[in-house]
């Protein structure tokens, strides 16, 4: 593959990293002026608040606390925030504190509780601001009484492997909890409270996004039977938690809050970045680099194999036709795909993606795919994605690796880093899902 093709790829990607910085994003919603706080189109008078008080949880809220820092000042009193290992930031007020992701442990569980206990004493005279990114579920874990850490991330691991979509994940682990699906704000209540939201889910539904904790949950728990019988779970589960779900069906344990609860009069949520913008800021540095640029969707989901294939036709049907769009082209789409894993290999989505695009993208000269997590992180690894182009599986042979072989046992991860193709950005700060370039000169 051309050096300038691969190079221009990872331009592309880096601007749409950019569009969603966390920090910048959070300053364009959140301004003070005077005694007054614009958030929004709304504003608050400050005077009317004893206390200001910042918290949150994901892989992008440390930078979010900066900015909040940035904006308050001194009139901010404090907070607690909790991000992933190697995500900390210098701040002045708020505490950070490093917890566990994709896999909950005990810092995040000793965190949240910490969190918390912080909300339950404020009051009226209060305001709440909530920092909440990608990765807020595992970073937030509070099980139901009766029911394990363990118990709960085993359960997790299940819909995690089975190809459930995120809305499906969230509509149980909500129901597990006892913070997520709302139960943050009843916990908050009375205090005002304003969420700041980096999106990471198709379509930035509020009540999925890190399994909404200060939002309404429209989902019951009749829905999370519906999804494990869906993926055959049931019979999986732990004993506890699958008697904590049979006593919510029989209106045993309460349900979670429900949009339009009176406890959600002081509160408001407001998305501050979203998988669009980053698609859009990608798009314009794919012009300025000279390409004719297509957004394809920011909604892609569904099977990992089955959306890169159709990516991958995409690019053959421009070499062949010139269709959806002209030569050189740009297609950038984003989204958030599922493996089902079978294999005992390790990868992510979009590693596994990329090998799956490499198959049908072979033999093709000039085309380049470039396919990566905003977060910096694809699944258990520490690349974000991985670029193939037409010579990727020619490559592949010739030192005796089969690509059908790494694909079927889920071990993109090592494919790739043999080839020396992996997307590596470090942590980045942010995380609106993935993106995905296509170049064809």
């Amino acid at each position: 593959m051309p050096t300038d093709l691969k190079e221009e790829a990872r331009q592309i990607f880096e601007a749409g990293l950019r569009a969603v910085d966390p920090n910048e994003a959070v300053k364009r919603f959140l301004t003070v002026e005077g005694n007054r706080l614009l958030f929004g189109e709304q504003e608050l008078d400050l005077e009317d608040f004893e206390g200001i008080w910042a918290i949150g949880a994901g892989k992008a809220s440390a930078a979010m606390a900066q900015a909040v820092e940035e904006v308050l000042g001194d009139r901010l009193n404090g907070g607690l925030v909790i991000v992933k290992y190697d995500h900390l930031v210098p701040l002045r007020k708020i505490r950070l504190v490093e917890a566990g992701h994709p896999t909950p442990d005990e810092n995040g569980w000793r965190a949240t509780q910490e969190l918390v206990n912080l909300v339950e004493k404020l009051g009226r005279q209060d305001l709440v601001l909530f920092l909440l990114s990608g990765g807020g579920s595992a970073l937030l874990p509070m099980p139901v009484e009766g029911i394990t850490l363990d118990e709960k991330m085993a359960a997790t691991d299940l819909l995690l492997k089975s190809g459930a979509s995120i809305q499906e994940m969230n509509t149980v682990r909500k129901h597990l909890s006892q913070v997520k699906g709302g139960q943050l704000a009843r916990l908050a209540h009375p205090a005002t409270l304003i969420s700041l939201i980096l999106s990471d889910v198709v379509g930035d539904p509020l009540d999925v996004i890190a399994s909404g904790p200060t939002v309404g949950d429209p989902t019951t728990y009749k829905e999370c039977q519906e999804v494990l019988d869906r993926y055959a779970l049931q019979d999986k589960l732990p004993a506890s938690v699958k008697s904590h779900l049979q006593e919510g069906i029989e209106g045993k344990v309460p349900e979670t809050p429900k949009p339009g609860e009176p406890i959600f009069s002081p509160t408001l949520s407001i998305l501050v970045g979203t998988n669009m913008q980053a698609l859009k800021a990608a798009a314009k540095q794919a012009k300025k680099l000279g390409y004719t640029s297509l957004i394809l969707s920011s909604l892609i989901q569904g099977d990992t194999t089955e959306a890169a294939r159709f990516h991958a036709a995409l690019a053959k049907e421009i070499v062949m036709s010139g269709h959806p769009v002209v030569r050189p082209a740009c297609l950038i789409s984003g989204g958030e795909t599922t493996v089902v894993v079978r294999g005992q290999g390790k990868g992510g989505r979009n590693q596994e993606f990329a090998l799956a695009a490499a198959l049908d993208l072979q033999g093709l000269k000039g085309v380049c795919l470039l396919c990566g997590g905003t977060d910096g992180t694809d699944g258990p690894t520490e690349a974000a994605g991985a670029v193939v182009d037409g010579d990727t599986v020619a490559r592949a042979l010739a030192i005796g690796l089969n690509p059908k072989e790494f694909l079927a046992e889920n071990n993109s991860y090592h494919f790739f880093q043999h080839l020396d193709d992996l997307l590596i950005t470090g942590p980045t700060n942010t995380n609106v899902m993935d993106l995905r370039v296509i170049l064809v000169k």
